[in-house]
């Protein structure tokens, strides 16, 4: 952690934040990063005032367990932090942050302990009587001393051998500072000797009341050691407790110091997204940087390449960019834009340094090539290396890198290089998911710009930062002959063609959203002709039924004997043929294989007929067990040509879940298979199903009907607080 903090010149940024900490601790927040940030985010709605400084109480707990007595000043420390929590108690609580605190329950013994302490950690007056009696002792004997010392130095004998008239502290005990030949005068103890050959003297009379201050100081002392051992077996009894409160102290600790620490400098929290298909920086500023300029660049890409001018900020971007994600995992506010994303990495590395070491005999490319490969044991990790070229031949070097960067791409790793590689830049153009980043110089005032162009290769503009920093103009210049002008050319070419690349690139981007738009207006309008016909043929059922009951009411009226009945029949007749509303003819659905149905608002393909199930595969290329009464016919006939990929996220709280207590088997499980379908086509990956434990029949069936699904991937027993054994959660 601290390597890697260094490697990031983070140490006086991480130093800050931990100076808002009540104690010394690491900056690592365990548990659900996105569960702590709505905590902070209720928090910071109400004006907490900081703990008090405390002492890590991890010692204190373990020697509680092993039945031993805590002192004094350990025992003020559990008392600090349960007073803090009954402050908090006093706030109006709400949401989360209230269910939280209403947890911590304060057992009335350790209550009664903290209330015998004021706030300085001393006991308060009149919590014992005998503590009282001798502290009275102790401040009338002070009283005593001090005027004893002051009737001495009023002697009017001893005047002459006062160097001053100050009570003077010497080891701890009040002197007065005399010339030599006072033992004439006062008989008194010499305790210490000044620069001056002066003499330090405590009189007799007020060592005799040193000595009654020492002892009550001693009785005083056994009444607190009573006092501490009555105190810390109550704690022992309760240290469950006070081990549960001194963590949820620390998680406290730990959300209001960023609240603090964000309020300086109006600093932002940016929490990692699981998406890491859009990842930026937008306005960041590195906090090592004092009025630094801020970076806004895209890093969404597998591998990012940053080339360009020499001290042009390369080093300064990985950095910046590597950063941001270690602070955005560990929950840490700072300067950026809001609309800044970055995505949540196990590890984070860095190789910036140069690892030649004459005591491991190591050659620096030698370094760098072992800490390369410890990157093929990594995965889901962000690694950024600083000058990938460093310590051999750059021609081979651009082969190797080529390799080694294409298999770890594979790997789910994020790559950010600096280099002035141009061949081992335009190797890896020529890939989709990798981005190029030039640092931008202003060659009119030959001089870096800081700022950063995405989509190009930059160049190195050596003999210019030569230049700039003192190099004669004659070695410069006699340097660009040797380089000769076709590398010169050669390096202007690279540039040139990556450009067109990437402009290539663009193009066929255009044009295939274009063609994806187009496709998807041909898909509306058929969605439209579909839901035109629906409603076409719903009105002729209208009408159909209308003329069928109309028909009916006249062949009565026909057949009627009188004229009244007649008549009745006959105005039946006419009502029904002006009422608006008539049912729907329902019609028996017969299917066959390849009809194209509709299973709630999703289109798709008769696979396979069984009895009254149906085997579908959806448009979206998922594939369905469903009841043939569910579906309907779908008079939209257009191919899908090709799949599209749901990429929708899981979701975090377990909300998708079904209950299926009390029901027969049979009913259970066309109840499972329907959900299961309707949470196969929202993109839900994983569910949670209870079924109860009871005569263990529907467990049973549960567990047989998940083994033959051909969309479940696992299933196990929910947690206990979940439903245990009486519940599955399942992966789809």
């Amino acid at each position: 952690m601290q390597n890697i903090i260094n490697k990031l010149d983070l140490e006086d940024f991480i130093n800050s934040l931990q100076g808002h900490f009540a104690r010394e601790k690491s900056i690592v927040l365990q548990g659900d990063i996105n569960i702590h940030s709505k905590l902070i985010e209720e928090i910071s709605k109400y004006n907490f005032k900081s703990p008090k400084k405390t002492l890590p109480l991890t010692t204190s707990i373990n020697h509680l367990k092993k039945q031993g007595s805590l002192k004094i000043y350990e025992i003020y420390e559990f008392v600090k932090i349960v007073e803090y929590f009954k402050y908090i108690k006093r706030f109006t609580l709400e949401n989360r942050l209230k269910d939280w605190i209403d947890k911590i329950i304060i057992p009335k013994q350790i209550d009664d302990i903290c209330f015998k302490f004021d706030d300085d950690g001393n006991f308060k007056q009149g919590e014992n009587l005998e503590y009282d009696r001798i502290n009275e002792n102790i401040y009338k004997n002070k009283v005593q001393i001090k005027e004893a010392l002051q009737r001495t130095m009023n002697n009017q004998k001893l005047q002459p051998y006062l160097v001053d008239h100050q009570v003077h502290l010497v080891h701890n005990q009040q002197a007065l500072m005399v010339r030599g030949g006072f033992n004439h005068i006062i008989k008194a103890k010499v305790i210490e000797r000044s620069n001056s050959g002066f003499f330090y003297i405590v009189p007799d009379n007020v060592r005799e009341l040193k000595d009654r201050q020492d002892d009550l100081n001693d009785l005083k002392e056994e009444i607190i050691l009573k006092l501490c051992r009555e105190f810390s077996q109550t704690f022992n009894s309760h240290i469950l407790f006070l081990s549960f409160l001194d963590k949820e102290f620390d998680r406290f600790d730990h959300y209001l110091a960023r609240i603090l620490f964000a309020k300086i400098g109006d600093k932002n929290f940016i929490l990692p997204s699981g998406n890491k298909k859009v990842q930026k920086l937008v306005e960041f500023n590195h906090p090592a940087l004092k009025n630094g300029k801020s970076v806004t660049v895209d890093f969404s890409k597998s591998v990012i390449m940053i080339t360009g001018v020499n001290a042009g900020g390369k080093t300064m971007l990985l950095k910046s960019i590597l950063s941001a994600i270690f602070l955005s995992k560990h929950l840490i506010p700072y300067n950026a834009h809001h609309s800044t994303k970055v995505g949540h990495y196990k590890d984070i590395l860095a190789v910036l340094d140069d690892p030649q070491s004459v005591k491991n005999d190591i050659s620096t490319f030698a370094g760098r090539m072992v800490e390369f490969s410890h990157l093929f044991n990594k995965d889901s990790a962000i690694v950024g290396v600083d000058e990938i070229e460093l310590g051999t031949d750059s021609d081979e070097a651009a082969s190797l890198f080529k390799v080694i960067i294409e298999k770890l791409m594979k790997k789910d790793m994020k790559i950010i290089i600096t280099t002035h590689h141009k061949r081992l830049a335009s190797l890896l153009s020529v890939y989709e998911n990798v981005e190029l980043i030039a640092a931008l110089y202003d060659e009119e005032n030959r001089r870096p710009t800081y700022d950063f162009l995405n989509g190009t290769i930059g160049m190195s503009y050596a003999f210019e930062t030569a230049l700039r920093y003192g190099i004669p103009n004659d070695v410069v210049n006699e340097a660009k002959e040797v380089y000769g002008d076709d590398k010169d050319k050669l390096s202007n070419l690279i540039a040139k063609s990556s450009s067109l690349e990437l402009e290539y690139k663009r193009k066929i981007k255009d044009l295939d959203d274009k063609i994806e738009n187009n496709e998807r207006l041909k898909k509306n309008l058929n969605d439209q002709k579909e839901a035109l016909d629906n409603l076409i043929y719903e009105e002729k059922s209208k009408l159909h039924k209308a003329y069928k009951d109309v028909k009916e009411e006249a062949q009565l009226a026909i057949k009627a004997k009188i004229y009244q009945e007649s008549h009745r029949h006959l105005n039946a007749a006419h009502q029904k043929v002006t009422k608006i509303e008539v049912e729907k003819i329902e019609e028996k659905k017969e299917f066959k294989i390849n009809d194209r149905v509709k299973y709630n608002n999703t289109k798709g393909v008769v696979i396979s007929l069984r009895g009254e199930k149906a085997y579908i595969e959806t448009d979206d290329g998922i594939k369905l067990h469903v009841s043939i009464s569910s579906l309907k016919p779908s008079g939209n006939q257009v191919k899908v040509k090709q799949k599209i990929k749901l990429d929708i996220e899981k979701p975090t709280h377990g909300d998708i879940k079904l209950d299926l207590h009390g029901q027969r088997a049979d009913e259970a499980i066309d109840n499972l298979e329907r959900f299961i379908s309707d949470c196969l086509i929202n993109g839900f990956q994983e569910v949670l199903v209870y079924h109860g434990i009871g005569t263990g029949k529907l467990s049973y069936e549960v567990k047989k009907f998940l083994d033959a699904h051909p969309r479940v991937i696992s299933y196990t027993d929910a947690l206990p607080n979940q439903g245990g054994f009486g519940a599955k959660v399942i992966k789809l």
